[in-house]
Formats: C-alpha cells, structure tokens, sequence
C-alpha cells in the first residue's frame, strides 16, 4: 500500500442521486484536486459551475488541504432561502388550522 497517498471520499447527493466515490490522492492535495480525481464533473454535468464544498459538514475553500479519511462533500444550490421555506410552511399550517 502506498502510504504517500490518502484515502478520500467525494460525496454528492441530489434528488434520486447519490454518488460516493473513494479516490487516492497524493499528501498535500487539495479539495479541488480530490473532485478532479473522481470525475464527477463527468457523471454531473450540472456541476459544472464551481460548487460549495465541505469536509464532513464543514464547508471549505475548494484550496483546503485534506488528510487522510476526509470526506469531500459537494453541496447543491438552495432552491429557496431556508427563512423563506420556513415561513411558507407555517403559513399553510395556520390556513390548515383556520379550515378546521
């Protein structure tokens, strides 16, 4: 086993789409550098803008330096602002309430 290289997995999840991809990487690559070696942009073509990255849940630059184990996570784009998405469901909570 080649312990100059790290293990890392590329994670990204949309509706009806989950990829996980485990790749190898050289010591001191970056986050940018681990999508590139798992090809998503190939198999997600609307990636294709730069996307908001994390690690493990922490979002990061995609120049973040990983370790070994790291899990490059790739975020979609909110369709709604959460505030908003908030105060439409408790909306049509009170118009269910006032109909009963």
């Amino acid at each position: 086993m080649d312990s100059s290289r790290l293990r890392i997995t590329v994670a990204y999840c949309a509706p009806e789409v989950e990829d996980v991809t485990p790749v190898r990487v050289a010591n001191g690559a970056t986050v940018r550098d681990a999508i590139a070696a798992s090809q998503i942009y190939t198999r997600h073509p609307e990636l294709k803008e730069l996307p908001d990255t994390g690690i493990w849940g922490r979002r990061c630059s995609l120049d973040e330096v990983l370790a070994e184990g790291d899990r490059v996570e790739i975020y979609r784009s909110l369709i709604i602002d959460p505030k908003e998405g908030r105060r439409m469901r408790a909306e049509i909570r009170r118009k269910r309430s006032r109909a009963s």
